[in-house]
């Protein structure tokens, strides 16, 4: 089992996966996030307690050590577990723990084979390396807020953000794949490294396609709405009674969608093949608009989905918790929480066959392991403990 000192997304799925993770925080408030609420989680009383919903996304089995690391005993206390830790997560601004002898440089001198890697808006590098970065920020930064929203033309068209922070989480993927690959490198050598994240580096990579429509036509993409700027029909249309999304990925899929919607555009040379649909977009759309009002959205999906073709409803999280495939999957699961018997959570997406996530314990309260951590890794004293917690240092 690795040995992780973690922050938010990626130290979560490194506990799924059965690291021992343990989140460091400030004595006191802990994590911002703890108070990005309401709603909060509820006491056996029907009461707020002053764990939010937030936190409780992204904060499932690590031990809370709550640790002031601006003292000079809170910093040693975090070398001798790093020295003893694979992998350390860190989200301060570039150069911020090098202030406290806490750097790469100064834990590997301790600790040769220690993973190191650090996450910040824009990088330890760069005329921005020194800017705080919010995933809000970077979605406009990085471009994703200038093709994402409706289209210029339309009436209340604008720029929109995704509406969760997107950044923040594939910045947690990819920091999780750069430490296993890091991992599986100590494997073979037995020398650690520093892994360099940046939010903006991120977003700027999850661009994709549009990065690419940029770069090989060079033409800046304008916003489509929720149309795809490569793909006709890909978008949201509107059915009998509420919308749907209809995907359809070749030429194979729209021949089969014309003939269950009786219709002969697929016989239409304006529209045979997915570049003619997309170089006529604006004539086909409206076509296909008319004809999808012509059925319920429950019956494009039991018409189109045993023939391949992509379709689904728009849900809401009511509906997507309810939906049976979703049910199916387990993907609610519910933990046992000190302050309110259970709490609610979102199963790990990864399914394996040998060593699948394991659920070892819900969110920490604050300085929940402080205690616990102290003794069994570092053999602190309960007389050290109290002198600690008596001066600040520990919670």
């Amino acid at each position: 089992m690795s040995r992780v000192l973690a922050g938010p997304w990626a130290g979560q799925i490194f506990a799924d996966l059965g690291a021992d993770v343990i989140k460091i925080e400030r004595p006191g408030s802990g994590d911002d996030t703890r108070g990005w609420g309401p709603p909060y989680l509820k006491d056996s009383a029907g009461a707020d307690t002053h764990e939010a919903a937030y936190f409780l996304a992204a904060n499932r089995g690590k031990k809370s050590v709550a640790l002031d690391i601006s003292r000079p005993e809170g910093q040693a206390l975090l070398r001798q577990l790093a020295a003893q830790s694979d992998v350390l997560l860190e989200n301060y601004k570039a150069g911020d723990l090098a202030r406290y002898g806490l750097s790469y440089e100064d834990l590997k001198a301790i600790n040769p084979g220690l993973i190191y890697c650090s996450i910040t808006g824009f990088g330890q590098t760069g005329p921005m390396r020194q800017v705080a970065g919010y995933d809000f920020i970077i979605q406009g930064i990085g471009g994703l807020m200038s093709i994402t929203g409706e289209r210029d033309d339309l009436p209340g068209g604008g720029p929109q953000k995704v509406g969760v922070a997107v950044a923040d989480i594939t910045t947690g993927l990819y920091s999780t794949i750069a430490v296993l690959a890091a991992l599986a490198h100590r494997e073979q050598t037995g020398e650690g490294q520093y892994i360099d994240m940046a939010l903006l580096d991120v977003q700027v990579s999850t661009i994709a396609n549009m990065n690419m429509n940029y770069l090989i036509a060079g033409k800046v993409p304008r916003r489509q709405g929720n149309a795809h700027a490569n793909i006709v029909p890909y978008q949201v249309f509107k059915a009998a009674d509420g919308e749907l999304v209809l995907a359809v990925g070749n030429d194979s899929q729209f021949a089969k969608f014309c003939e269950v919607a009786g219709c002969a555009f697929a016989q239409d040379d304006r529209f045979r093949k997915n570049a003619d649909r997309v170089r006529n977009r604006e004539v086909l759309v409206p076509l296909l608009e008319k004809v999808l009002l012509q059925r319920t959205v429950n019956e494009w999906v039991s018409l189109l989905e045993p023939l391949g073709v992509p379709v689904g409803p728009i849900n809401n999280l009511a509906q997507v918790f309810d939906h049976p495939q979703v049910r199916s999957r387990n993907m609610r699961i519910d933990l046992p929480h000190p302050l309110s018997g259970s709490v609610p959570q979102v199963a790990s997406p990864i399914k394996m066959s040998v060593t699948p996530p394991r659920y070892h314990s819900a969110p920490p309260t604050l300085g929940q392991h402080t205690q616990s951590v102290l003794r069994e890794r570092l053999d602190v004293s309960d007389e050290e403990m109290a002198s600690l917690r008596a001066k600040g240092v520990i919670q």
